[in-house]
């Protein structure tokens, strides 16, 4: 994901003279090629993060179009208060990357887990939340983010991400993409663990379960009208995140649904417990101690059936 974001910056930089990255003290040789072509679009602000996010807050408010990169924790929780007051206050249109979101950076402690990023981006006013869910919908999330006049947030995962579309896909902002047709159960998901989603569905297909799976890249704002559809067909849905289950696409559905008054529809979150992960491992190792494989699922939602 992060190559495909780099790669698209640098071909976006050509097009449109108002861009401008700033990183923080990460990524330096990933952007060589970008700042070969606009040197003096480049702001390595070093391990400042809250300076950083000011200084985007200011050219945002000056005619730039500014686009912040960094670790995950880092772009968001060590930087909340510049972000809530200097961009979404003032309304500025920067773009917030962050990368290895989620559990991306497991082996790297608690510190570089990201399992809240969501909860709290999405309650400040004017804030977007896109977690694409392959490098391709990495480049979709950006040029669509570029459109917006008001800040908007992008969850990268790392490296190594499966491509789920075939080609880049049109995307819009507060609209899902059905990855997968199927009458019986919906699985609903958002960023890098839509493929584990997909997964999901051809184990539960051997079982004679046939699964939708929808792939909510936006978080905020919701596509309200895909979910009026999918309660109104399905008994049970899914909903997989690599988050917390507070605060996250869990939590902004069950709003959702509580404001219809509609408890048809049975609800299931796989995500992250409410606790810090202290055993260090890969992601995938991550994963399987939350219950968040392909496996643990197709059980649970046979299980709900």
């Amino acid at each position: 994901m992060r190559n495909a974001f780099a790669d698209e910056m640098t071909q976006l930089v050509d097009a449109d003279p108002r861009l401008v990255l700033l990183s923080g003290d990460i990524g330096n040789r990933l952007f060589d090629r970008y700042k070969e072509k606009a040197p003096d679009r480049f702001y390595n602000c070093g391990v400042a993060e809250a300076n950083m996010m000011g200084v985007a807050a200011g050219l945002g408010m000056n005619g730039f179009r500014p686009v912040v990169y960094t670790i995950t924790p880092f772009t968001t929780t060590r930087c909340f208060e510049q972000i809530r007051v200097d961009v979404c206050y003032h309304e500025s249109p920067v773009i917030i990357v962050g990368t290895g979101a989620g559990l991306s950076y497991a082996q790297l402690g608690p510190t570089h887990h990201s399992l809240e990023d969501i909860a709290i981006l999405r309650t400040l006013p004017g804030m977007a939340v896109l977690c694409p869910c392959d490098p391709l919908e990495v480049r979709a999330c950006l040029r669509s983010a570029l459109k917006r006049e008001g800040p908007t947030y992008i969850r990268l995962g790392k490296k190594g991400e499966p491509e789920l579309h075939s080609t880049i896909p049109t995307l819009e902002i507060g609209k899902a993409i059905t990855m997968r047709p199927g009458d019986d159960v919906c699985l609903v998901g958002t960023g890098n663990v839509v493929s584990v989603a997909l997964e999901a569905a051809e184990d539960l297909k051997n079982h004679g379960i046939a699964v939708r799976i929808e792939n909510f890249h936006s978080v905020k704002p919701l596509d309200e009208s895909r979910l009026s559809e999918l309660v109104e067909k399905y008994k049970v849905i899914g909903i997989i995140e690599e988050h917390s289950k507070i605060g996250g696409l869990y939590s902004a559905i069950s709003e959702w649904q509580s404001d219809r008054m509609d408890g048809g529809t049975r609800l299931l979150s796989f995500s992250l417990a409410d606790e810090f992960i202290h055993r260090v491992g890969t992601q995938q190792q991550a994963r399987e101690r939350a219950k968040l494989t392909a496996a643990d699922i197709s059980c649970a939602l046979r299980e709900a059936l």
